[in-house]
């Protein structure tokens, strides 16, 4: 069977879903290690989020939202990936920048997907309240079980992943429409964080956990609801064990998928070998 070769010096593309968020952005961009490009994801920002960018990393690319959400901030933002893998990199100050490297080095170690967390051994968490701690552990323990997962920590959205990943996932297109309605699509709101990793462990992808501290938000307060987006993630989870056994399904009729590997050359020394 083919293989796809990744690098060991893998370009890092870290992506970045904005709305409002220029004096945060003050903060963690100058912070930012250096990497192959940062993308910002612009949600219709009324202040200075795109200006500031701009001024504080002038090759920066900027990407504009296509609806609302920011599972639809994230897609628009995979698509104009062009590094081998990506980080998903919170504007708001609670993502810590310098572990970054951490998260690169555990896909190059062999992982396809390196997924934040707060409660595994060296992680923690400055702004995580006692209920929305309660209902973390909650969904984890049902996700685990219909999932037959060992995650500590589903909804941390600090993860990152190699871009040879993104077709398998399958998440929705920038293309299409806003609801005419303006309700949001499923997959375009928080939970996106819930739908990647159901979809990482449908795939059978191999998935290190990272330990992570996630840290207050800086400016501004939070436009995630416990209770509401709470409800969303369970639906989500629901909705992707169905969605992961009519996969499989399908899955059975077609022909072995192709799967990656890490090896310890550079690719252009093993292109070069092969030629």
């Amino acid at each position: 069977m083919s293989t796809t070769v990744r690098p060991r010096d893998p370009r890092v593309s870290v992506v970045i879903p904005a709305r409002n968020e220029a004096r945060n952005l003050e903060i963690i961009l100058p912070m930012l290690p250096p990497v192959h490009e940062v993308i910002l994801v612009d949600g219709n920002s009324v202040d200075d989020t795109v200006a500031t960018a701009r001024r504080l990393m002038p090759s920066i690319t900027v990407v504009q939202q296509t609806r609302k959400g920011k599972g639809n901030a994230l897609a628009c933002g995979f698509e104009a990936v062009t590094g081998d893998v990506v980080v998903m990199f919170d504007a708001d100050c609670s993502a810590d920048a310098a572990e970054i490297p951490r998260f690169v080095d555990a896909l190059v170690a062999g992982a396809d997907v390196a997924k934040g967390s707060r409660y595994a051994p060296g992680g923690g968490s400055d702004d995580i309240t006692v209920i929305r701690g309660l209902g973390n552990k909650g969904l984890n323990i049902i996700s685990n079980l219909l999932l037959g997962a060992r995650y500590t920590d589903l909804c941390y959205g600090y993860n990152a992943f190699w871009a040879d990943t993104l077709p398998t996932v399958g998440l929705l297109s920038s293309t299409l429409p806003q609801p005419a309605d303006g309700s949001m699509r499923w997959g375009d709101g928080f939970e996106i964080e819930t739908i990647l990793t159901c979809r990482w462990s449908a795939a059978g992808f191999a998935i290190t956990e990272v330990p992570s501290h996630e840290k207050l938000r800086v400016h501004g307060t939070s436009n995630l609801n416990a209770v509401s987006d709470g409800i969303r993630v369970l639906t989500s989870i629901m909705h992707e064990r169905r969605r992961a056994g009519e996969v499989a399904g399908r899955a059975r009729l077609a022909p072995a998928p192709v799967r990656a590997r890490a090896v310890a050359e550079p690719v252009a020394v093993l292109d070069e070998e092969a030629a």
